[in-house]
């Protein structure tokens, strides 16, 4: 196992009914800028919720982030931080309004003059307007992790960004909420989740059993999950599971002490900004290609990932390796995803090209676990999920 640190200052607050607990966790006398997205919370009973656990704070709304956090949207709202002395940031959403609400308690910090310039140059953020969250669509693990993703339209670029002065101070989780959540939402938080664990699994080991054994069980329950999520009929006990095993996918605890890979994810947010397909969905078109192209650096973990995940138990390591892909490609279209580029646009021709292009220009010369994965590898793995 490598060595690492480990800090999560996250409190989390789970469960039916505890949105109230907000009122109990905003520092008294704060002005709050309350966050959301296209307005659902106004259909689903939890704005009234959020409202009433805030009546004894001078509050502040910002609606419409859209379901990739768009910069100039963002900056509108930074400007209601300056102008108006917001003290706090409260973001009650998905993972796209939480990733929005840290760019802003970034930027509201922020000392340059182009906050823009936070994602190009990867700047790190150390210390961030103080902030919280509360749930309304289990995916991204956003709610208790530093990291967020902005897209600006203008020139179709997505970025990543982070720092320890980006985790939220705490997140409240009521499973209740995912009874109003469409069914092509919950199949992007299930690909989503899975995504996750397996870019810090998917790699090559260290002998970090229990991260591995972590990570297999993150997998597995939401592989069993999975048919009952997406039945019409609510279960709160698969809700709260869903929930859990997103927010566990991303909260930094196994990604500890192993090799991470990522470049799945650095792929398809190309993918996302070039043609607006759901962020999980592009990780399901890459990733069968991506791990077909890096078969012999990943074979022996493909291999482990077979055999405990989907009880492969037949076959050569390279067998079971290959029948590991299959699984993974055979389970995104289980939930109703497609996993080729061809079925989001026709307009794929010279994609390849375009992102292998985007990462030289920006000096990628390799990404992945290794390093290995150049921008002509890129190429080939985009291709070949035509």
């Amino acid at each position: 196992m490598n060595n690492f640190d480990f800090q999560n200052p996250t409190k989390i607050i789970f469960g039916k009914g505890e949105i109230e607990k907000i009122t109990n966790e905003i520092p008294e006398g704060a002005k709050v800028l309350m966050l959301f997205g296209g307005g659902s919370i106004k259909k689903n009973g939890v704005y009234e919720q959020v409202s009433k656990a805030l009546s004894n704070f001078e509050v502040i709304e910002f609606g419409g982030i859209p379901a990739n956090p768009e910069y100039q949207v963002l900056m509108e709202a930074l400007n209601i931080i300056k102008t108006e002395n917001i003290t706090f940031l409260l973001a009650v959403g998905g993972g796209s309004v939480i990733d929005g609400t840290k760019f802003l308690a970034s930027a509201a910090l922020y000392k340059g003059d182009e906050p823009w310039d936070i994602l190009t140059k990867n700047i790190r953020t150390f210390e961030g307007m103080p902030f919280g969250t509360v749930l309304t669509l289990p995916a991204t693990g956003s709610e208790m992790n530093s990291g967020a993703v902005i897209t600006r339209a203008e020139t179709k670029e997505k970025f990543a960004m982070g720092g320890p002065g980006l985790f939220p101070q705490f997140s409240i989780l009521d499973p209740e909420v995912v009874k109003s959540i469409p069914k092509r939402q919950i199949a992007n938080g299930l690909a989503d989740s899975f995504t996750h664990v397996l870019e810090q699994y998917m790699t090559y080991s260290v002998d970090a059993k229990l991260q591995d054994r972590f990570a297999e069980s993150i997998l597995q329950t939401i592989i069993e999950i999975a048919p009952t999520m997406l039945k019409d009929e609510f279960d709160y006990k698969a809700a709260s599971n869903f929930m859990w095993s997103c927010t566990m996918a991303l909260n930094g605890l196994i990604q500890k002490g192993v090799p991470n890979d990522w470049a799945i994810h650095a792929i398809g947010h190309e993918l996302t900004a070039l043609y607006g397909i759901d962020h999980a969905r592009t990780l399901a078109i890459i990733t069968e290609s991506h791990y077909t192209v890096n078969l012999e650096d990943k074979k022996e973990k493909l291999a482990q990932y077979a055999e405990r995940v989907w009880n492969v138990t037949e076959g050569t390591l390279e067998e079971k390796a290959k029948a590991g892909i299959e699984k993974t490609t055979a389970f995104f279209k289980s939930l109703g995803i497609d996993t080729k580029l061809s079925d989001y646009t026709e307009d794929y021709n010279g994609t390849a090209q375009e992102i292998s292009k985007r990462f030289t220009e920006r000096g990628w010369k390799g990404i992945g676990e290794k390093g290995k994965v150049t921008p002509e590898m890129v190429e080939q793995i985009v291709e070949m999920s035509y």
